[in-house]
């Protein structure tokens, strides 16, 4: 009897095991092992607009908006891109700062909403303004609370736009600060990108986030905005996406000058507030998109309890289940540290180990607000 329980207990290891190392194999290297080289002297192939959507935030365009009305995407001495700030019913001094840097930059106007969307929480509707009052067909978002990682920013993010693609993803990354919380943002915001670029390389893309995306408004138009999903607060980044993704229409750009960099939560209740509010979003994924999501997720919970059970059975059982661990942690191992370094994350893999443990109460405190509609309309 125990004998058969020991050999249930190592093939449930076995199977959980050898998804994870699937997903980490042949889905996360491709974050991990990304080659693409980019040009930085690239001559702008057609205009661009770059929007951001701003509500209360006079203190963070003040620090971060010189940054993005400085890219060095010209040609014949002028700026090719147009940046249109959407100020949406902000109650601080935003339309003045606006207002006041507007002579000394050609390239760039902003948008004044003075009266709130019915039915529409969120930004959904400014980011909408935004888009309609743009001038050129390709656009690049990101928010108020963002920063580039580089002046080449712009110009290395439209490289992605090869082919047939009409979707460009890119790394929106946090500033590097003391404290554990920090690296747990960090980490989750990796873990997540390395989810969704990895799938996004793989031809199965789900999701981008609007601190650092980019598409075509033919795009947008096509699938009417976000009129599919207007009634929910976020998912103006990723509910799009889902919707108009293809396996042949995105393009990944991962480059450390084409990251954008923002202030992450200072307490553990606003992050795990903002957490709950985007991972409601999950549950509008297309089936197929929450089915490989689920499985990946599922396994992942599931390797440690998985593992510690099998691990009271007695050799040659024991030896069979440390094998299939240590085989597992060398695999991940390694492609969580590639990954890392192509994400500039690398001071977080000291911690890794512990952090994927902490994962596993990630998906208990948060797989709830995959089952209940979010409360906030905050953007």
């Amino acid at each position: 009897m125990l004998d058969h329980l020991g050999e249930i207990a190592l093939y449930f290891f076995a199977a959980v095991a050898g998804i994870q190392i699937i997903y980490f194999l042949f889905i996360f290297s491709r974050v991990a092992f990304y080659r693409r080289k980019f040009d930085l002297d690239h001559t702008p192939d057609g205009p661009f607009s770059v929007i951001i959507c701003a509500k209360d935030e006079e203190l963070n365009l003040q620090k971060n908006l010189p940054g993005v009305l400085q890219q060095r995407y010209h040609q014949h001495m002028k700026p090719e891109y147009e940046v249109i700030v959407v100020n949406d019913n902000s109650e601080d001094d935003t339309k003045y700062y606006l207002r006041s840097i507007e002579p000394g930059y050609p390239h760039y106007r902003h948008i004044e909403i003075k009266q709130a969307a019915k039915f529409i929480p969120g930004k959904k509707y400014p980011l909408s303004i935004g888009l309609k009052g743009a001038q050129f067909e390709k656009v690049l978002l990101t928010d108020a609370d963002c920063k580039p990682g580089s002046t080449y920013w712009l110009s290395l993010m439209s490289q992605g736009f090869t082919d047939q693609k009409e979707i460009v993803l890119g790394y929106g990354a946090y500033h590097k600060k003391p404290g554990f919380l920090n690296k747990i943002i960090r980490y989750e915001t990796f873990f997540s990108a390395l989810q969704h670029l990895s799938f996004a390389m793989s031809g199965m893309p789900y999701m981008g986030v609007g601190r650092n995306l980019a598409y075509k408004r033919e795009l947008f138009f096509k699938h009417k905005g976000f009129t599919s999903h207007q009634h929910i607060a976020s998912g103006d980044d990723d509910l799009f996406v889902n919707t108009a993704a293809n396996r042949k229409n995105v393009g990944v750009v991962i480059d450390k000058q084409a990251f954008t960099y923002s202030e992450p939560k200072q307490s553990w209740k606003s992050w795990f507030r903002q957490k709950t509010r985007h991972m409601s979003t999950g549950k509008h994924y297309r089936f197929g998109h929450k089915f490989v999501l689920g499985l990946f997720s599922l396994t992942h919970f599931l390797f440690y309890p998985a593992f510690i059970f099998a691990l009271f059975f007695p050799p040659p059982m024991l030896w069979y289940v440390l094998g299939i661990f240590g085989g597992k942690v060398l695999i991940q191992s390694v492609i969580t540290y590639a990954a890392m370094r192509r994400l500039d994350e690398s001071d977080l893999f000291k911690f890794s180990w512990l952090m994927d443990i902490f994962m596993v109460l990630y998906y208990i405190l948060l797989t709830p607000a995959l089952m209940f509609k979010a409360k906030t309309n905050k953007w």
